[in-house]
């Protein structure tokens, strides 16, 4: 195609309806269709990037390939596309104005005086054409962050507004709404919907498509009604039900024909409707997994969206091991050596999850141990990969006062440590191992047997690491460090080969587990899971 096609995904009523998800059924279906395409994250908030945000404020923090931090939605764009996405899918307000304000201390603006139009909305555009720009994409999927109406969104707004009048039958809008069911009336209703188009309205913006986010199924008298007060054809009225799985969400959009709209709006052949083969293959084989596999999850946020990745990646390879993942979050701040076994032992494998600072340590270590000795498939990921050393330390090596220096900065027995260029730093963003890094296995190992290769790249997000002043403790003990950077020499995984499967990674696997190419350890993971 000779030009980048822009689509701008926004969303109205409430916040959490799915535009991540629509954004990327969209991209799905776009590229089932011979397109090349990207989805990109505009967020209002101020913050640079969501690393130093809590998870109860903003569910996880992903991590990029090229170490950036950013929003969950970007993993749901690369699990649906197979894509990887970069530093530049992912911009905040933060970022704009940091930009923007850097420009004019360098003098950039030649004294003028820099104002929010044009200065930050020219900002915006440009971050918004910049991947079309650069590598000619065919789409580029812009979503917006919040809601139509928050004060946050009205720079994004006006950029939309610009961009849409600038490029012509090149951009389109597709809005996303909530209908609520009354249950005393028994009514669905639209007003909800109206009043968000007329927000939407009111700053200059036409949507082309509307996406109504329901529980319940909407008549084509509603989708008429809406079509109507919202100045919308009707065939470009879309429902989009709740389901079992995010992942039916592109073939209910390919049933309502979205792409075909799309590309008729934008004057594009339609040509024949891709078959999705591969990925109705998967949804099939998740229809028909009726035998269960029990994973406890080990972690100290009671949040789904904290562990989004990992409760994906859990549930793609219970998938391609024909059973269902049936996931239960266990708080490690409420397990003691009183407990542990009534809280662990129907579960098939054990997570022990990510995070930072000391809260919920203590019963990490308790879950571990008890997986440890009973021989239960055990995963840690990052910090619970860090957990595991500790607990082997204090346990098989007789330290009992072994730590982290994150949790006790004067353990005498520091067998997670910070990295030497790391101790000067006292800036929170961005000052971790972010990012992709080489890793080289050792051939006789279980995590050799499940990639099926000697060298690796996989994904970081973390300060501290294992101190390889105690490797050969470790190793003549039996946890054997069986993954190391080629370059530094850290230890990235380790495992006990005597136990059935009790592995832990320094880094994240889960962030390059997709729907069509599910992760090998988290493959590995659910067989052993299944096989106890």
């Amino acid at each position: 195609m000779a030009e980048t096609k822009y689509i701008f995904v926004t969303g109205g009523v409430a916040s959490s309806l799915g535009k991540g998800i629509i954004s990327s059924s969209i991209g799905k279906l776009l590229q089932a269709r011979g397109y090349s395409v990207t989805i990109q994250k505009f967020d209002p908030y101020i913050n640079i990037d969501p690393g130093t945000l809590n998870p109860y404020e903003h569910g996880e923090c992903y991590v990029t390939v090229d170490g950036h931090e950013a929003d969950l939605d970007l993993g749901h764009y690369e699990r649906f596309l197979g894509i990887q996405t970069t530093k530049a899918n992912n911009i905040t307000t933060g970022r704009i104005y940091k930009s923007v304000i850097d420009k004019e201390r360098r003098g950039d603006y030649l004294g003028k005086t820099i104002q929010i139009i044009p200065h930050i909305t020219d900002e915006i555009k440009r971050n918004v054409k910049l991947l079309g720009n650069k590598y000619k994409f065919d789409f580029v999927i812009t979503e917006i962050g919040g809601t139509v109406g928050d004060i946050e969104s009205l720079p994004y707004l006006e950029s939309i507004r610009q961009l849409k009048w600038e490029l012509g039958k090149n951009a389109l809008c597709v809005h996303l709404t909530y209908v609520p069911y009354l249950a005393a009336a028994g009514e669905l209703k639209t007003k909800p919907t109206q009043h968000s188009v007329k927000e939407l309205q009111s700053v200059g913006i036409q949507p082309d498509i509307l996406v109504l986010r329901t529980e319940h199924e909407l008549s084509s008298n509603l989708r008429k009604k809406v079509a109507l007060f919202c100045n919308v054809d009707e065939s470009a009225v879309v429902q989009s039900m709740d389901m079992p799985t995010i992942y039916e969400v592109p073939l209910r959009m390919q049933e309502q024909k979205l792409d075909v709209t799309i590309l008729e709006k934008m004057g594009l052949p339609v040509g024949e409707t891709p078959t999705l083969g591969p990925w109705r293959e998967f949804l099939n084989r998740r229809h028909h997994a009726t035998q269960i596999v029990k994973i406890g999850l080990v972690g100290k946020y009671d949040l789904q969206d904290a562990y989004k990745s990992i409760l994906e990646a859990l549930s793609q390879a219970a998938t391609y091991n024909d059973r269902k993942a049936e996931i239960q979050f266990i708080n490690s701040e409420k397990i003691t050596d009183e407990n542990v076994e009534e809280q662990l032992k129907d579960m098939d494998g054990i997570i022990i999850c990510p995070g930072f600072g000391q809260r919920g340590i203590e019963g990490k270590f308790v879950a571990i141990k008890y997986c440890r000795t009973h021989n239960v498939p055990t995963f840690g990921i990052c910090l619970g990969m860090q957990c595991m050393a500790i607990e082997f330390a204090r346990n098989v090596l007789g330290y009992a006062d072994a730590n982290s220096r994150e949790m006790d900065e004067k353990t005498p027995h520091n067998v997670i440590d910070i990295m030497e260029e790391q101790k000067s730093i006292t800036n929170m963003g961005g000052t971790m191992r972010l990012g992709a890094y080489e890793c080289v296995l050792d051939p006789t190992s279980k995590v050799y047997q499940a990639y099926g290769t000697e060298h690796i790249q996989e994904r970081h997000r973390h300060r501290y690491e294992f101190n390889n002043d105690y490797k050969a403790e470790f190793e003549k003990a039996g946890m054997k460090c069986v993954g190391t950077n080629p370059e530094s020499d850290l230890v990235e995984i380790v495992e006990i080969p005597t136990l059935k499967w009790f592995i832990g990674t320094q880094f994240h696997p889960e962030y390059s587990s997709t729907v069509l190419k599910p992760h090998p350890l988290f493959l590995s993971f659910i067989k052993a899971a299944i096989d106890k």
